[in-house]
Formats: C-alpha cells, sequence, structure tokens
C-alpha cells in the first residue's frame, strides 16, 4: 500500500501544479511497515488560498493519458482500487469503480441483491447521464480531509487514490462532505471550463467513494447510495 501512496504522490508532484510532500522512505518489515514524508509546518491560510487551489487542481487536470486508468493497481482506502485501462470512460467508471464495490458490499453482506440490481440498473443508463472527457490526472480522494496548508499558507495535497480519470470525480469528492469555498471553484472554473451540468453529475461520481465508505464502514452510507441510485434510475 505504501509503495503505491509513494508512486501517487511523485505522478502529483511531477505535474508542479500544487505542492505534494516528499517521500523520504519506505519501511517494510515483517509485522509493520510505514511511509516517511516531508514534515509540513501548518500556518494559517493565504487570502488567495482557495484560489490557487483552485487553479493548481485545474492545472493537474491538463495532463492526460491515452486511455483512462493506471499502469498499476493501488488503494482507495484499505481498499484495492483496479486501474486497468480503458478506452471507453463509461466502461471505466462501470467496471473498474462501481461494479467491484458492489460485488465486494454483496459478497459480505452490506448490500442486497435488490439493491445491487439497481445500480447495475443506473450503470446501463451512464452513457445519457454523463458526459465525455479525456482522461485527466486525477488525486483520486480528494475530500477535505487530503487538503492540508504548508508553512506559507499553500494549499498542499495527501493521501491520493491516483489515475487518469474524469475530472469531475475529483470536483464531485471535493462536495462529498460539505462543499469547498466559492472562490475555489471560481478559480478552477475560470482556468478549466466545466462542462454544463457538472453540478447534477457530481452524485453521480460520488456514488464511488460512498460505495467505498459503505465497504469500510456501512452504517448510514447505503443510504446514500441508494438515494442516489434512485434518483438517477
Amino acid at each position: 500500500m505504501f509503495l503505491k501512496e509513494k508512486s501517487g504522490l511523485e505522478l502529483l508532484a511531477s505535474s508542479a501544479s500544487l505542492r505534494i510532500p516528499s517521500v523520504i522512505a519506505i519501511y517494510e518489515g515483517d509485522d509493520q511497515s510505514c511511509l516517511l514524508l516531508e514534515y509540513l509546518e501548518s500556518a494559517p491560510k493565504k487570502s488567495n488560498y482557495w484560489q490557487n487551489l483552485g487553479v493548481g487542481l485545474a492545472r493537474m487536470h491538463l495532463i492526460t493519458s491515452h486511455a483512462y486508468g493506471l499502469e498499476t493497481d493501488n488503494f482507495m482506502g484499505s481498499l484495492r482500487q483496479s486501474n486497468r485501462y480503458t478506452e471507453s470512460w463509461v466502461d471505466f467508471f462501470t467496471n473498474e469503480r462501481i461494479l467491484p464495490q458492489v460485488k465486494l458490499a454483496r459478497d459480505h453482506g452490506r448490500i442486497r441483491q435488490k439493491e445491487a440490481d439497481l445500480i447495475e440498473t443506473l450503470c446501463k443508463k451512464l452513457p445519457e447521464l454523463i458526459n465525455i472527457e479525456r482522461p485527466a490526472l486525477t488525486h483520486g480522494d480528494l475530500w477535505s480531509g487530503n487538503i492540508m496548508t504548508d508553512e506559507l499558507g499553500e494549499p498542499v495535497l495527501i493521501d491520493p487514490a491516483v489515475s487518469f480519470c474524469h475530472r469531475e470525480t475529483d470536483i464531485a469528492m471535493t462536495t462529498l462532505f460539505g462543499w469547498l469555498t466559492e472562490e475555489f471553484y471560481q478559480s478552477y472554473t475560470e482556468t478549466l471550463k466545466l462542462e454544463p451540468g457538472w453540478q447534477e453529475r457530481l452524485d453521480i461520481y460520488n456514488l464511488y467513494p460512498l460505495l467505498v465508505h459503505v465497504n469500510l464502514f456501512g452504517g448510514g452510507y447505503l443510504s446514500q447510495v441508494m438515494q442516489i441510485t434512485k434518483r438517477f434510475n
């Protein structure tokens, strides 16, 4: 897991769009392992912190690939994330993101077959519901807890689940536990325009992290998944 995170951090850092903590070392022992990162002393956010985050993320999303995915699988939280290269965005989102989580939840009794069937039905409707863009380098787990502030008051990204994906998946994650500031979204769209209807598509893309939360934590996350699923079915 730490080797995959090291690769993800270094890939994001190579974009030179936002600060990423440097990897100092990885220790792999028989019983314990660790990832040693550069220490960041957090300072108050600069007045243009959110604007810089929006511009930096947009510039990161300009980096593209020949297909959706990545040359290696990695992790979303503690769960394996399949990144098999796929030319079709709908196929990638369906087969490498949504359905593996549905199967995992079904196998462990966290979701009933009726609910799994509804999600699969929604996946068949995705060509009518989402737009197609070129693959973009995405952080992959961009909730507010993975956005830090450095000693200069600038934004820093940590704990990625990197892949070349649809950039709206990153935007969606920023809204999962409450939206970021208006300055962030405005500066992002001024740098790299979002296609019309992006706000309506965010819930669809958040099905993936919500299903991950169902598999990791259970609880009320399934009700959120099913609310979204029924709304678009």
